[in-house]
């Protein structure tokens, strides 16, 4: 048998857990994971990619667990009534290459991407931040706003969307969580004053969400938005004057904001900063920008961190995905466990 943790289950142990201590817990993992790096097995994601949207496998192993996740990205689902982004997991034991876990990861990737992207900014941005921009107000702005909330103390937020349902959405999910949020006309007056700024916008597409003249010393972005190839949300100057942080630098100059920037462009690997290999924020004055596209070790994070809260609880069903017969190099006979003896010719009458 193996564990299962579906939609239902999920929502019910984010709600008796809390949201924000989730987030926190699921950070430890994943700084955790980033600090024994080396252990882990890491490729860029395979990809298949369409007209419509991208279709991932995000695989690794620390040499005890292997985890992968399926997940998908269609921005225009949304016309259609769909998610633009879904997602499934399985964590299994390398020894034996039996499963241990099966796990939605719609919410969790959502969950994961919102608690490294806070983690990054605990290196990288401004000690006394307490301001944060965030501009794209879809399915992952309320996770990455609460984040920020539970590992920085973020309560001021400057929110801006060029869709006003989004917005009156984003409001009405965060009025319970006591920020204080002003909502912008334009990104531009959305990043006044500012100490961070999270872009995370879904169009499939090399868009300026920030262009060079928004962007001042001091300010920490967490680049969200841009994870594909063909999709970027700054302006290429940007870059050009902020010091980027990446989680594999292989990934991400193929599907990153550093997809506009040539191939020996410098970056720093944010594990080098976690593991205290390299400086992160140097100066008060400095820019840095977190190029976060998401990697597997993330989700192996939320994976291995899913595994250890379920344990003990009801959060979870067994299914039967794996074969057991008696005999392990019987297979067949589960198939036909009583079939009947076939008479002889000479028998039949």
């Amino acid at each position: 048998m193996v564990r299962y943790v579906g939609v239902g289950n999920m929502v019910r142990l984010i709600g008796a857990v809390g949201i924000e201590p989730y987030l926190t817990g699921l950070a430890g993992y994943i700084e955790e994971d980033f600090r024994r790096w080396a252990a882990f097995e890491k490729a860029p994601r395979v990809a298949s990619h369409s007209s419509d949207g991208v279709i991932e496998l995000m695989p690794t192993s620390d040499g005890a667990l292997y985890g992968f996740k399926y997940v998908n990205g269609h921005p225009r689902n949304t016309r259609a009534g769909l998610q633009t982004v879904t997602a499934f997991g399985v964590l299994a034991d390398v020894g034996t290459g039996y499963p241990r876990l099966l796990a939605e990861m719609t919410i969790a990737t959502a969950l994961r991407t919102a608690a490294t992207s806070a983690l990054a900014a605990r290196y990288l941005a401004r000690r006394d931040a307490a301001v944060m921009a965030i501009i794209g107000l879809g399915s992952q702005s309320e996770f990455q706003a609460l984040a920020f909330k539970a590992l920085l103390g973020i309560r001021r937020l400057r929110v801006h969307d060029i869709d006003p349902a989004a917005t009156a959405k984003f409001l009405a999910n965060l009025a319970p969580h006591g920020f204080d949020i002003a909502v912008a006309p334009s990104a531009g007056e959305a990043v006044l004053g500012a100490d961070i700024v999270t872009t995370v916008t879904a169009d499939k597409q090399k868009a300026t969400i920030l262009s060079d003249n928004m962007v001042g010393a001091g300010l920490h972005i967490n680049a969200v938005g841009g994870d594909c190839p063909g999709k970027t949300e700054l302006a290429r100057d940007i870059l050009a004057r902020a010091d980027v942080f990446v989680e594999l630098p292989e990934q991400t100059r193929i599907e990153g904001e550093i997809q506009q920037m040539p191939a020996d462009f410098p970056v720093t690997e944010l594990w080098r900063v976690i593991a205290g290999e390299a400086p992160g924020r140097r100066a008060p004055d400095q820019i840095t920008l977190f190029d976060s596209v998401g990697f597997a070790t993330e989700d192996f994070s939320a994976l291995r961190y899913l595994d250890d809260r379920i344990e003990g609880t009801d959060f979870y069903e067994e299914i039967d995905l794996l074969t057991e017969p008696q005999d392990p190099r019987d297979l067949f006979g589960l198939l036909a466990p009583a079939t009947p003896r076939t008479r002889t010719a000479a028998g039949a009458r």
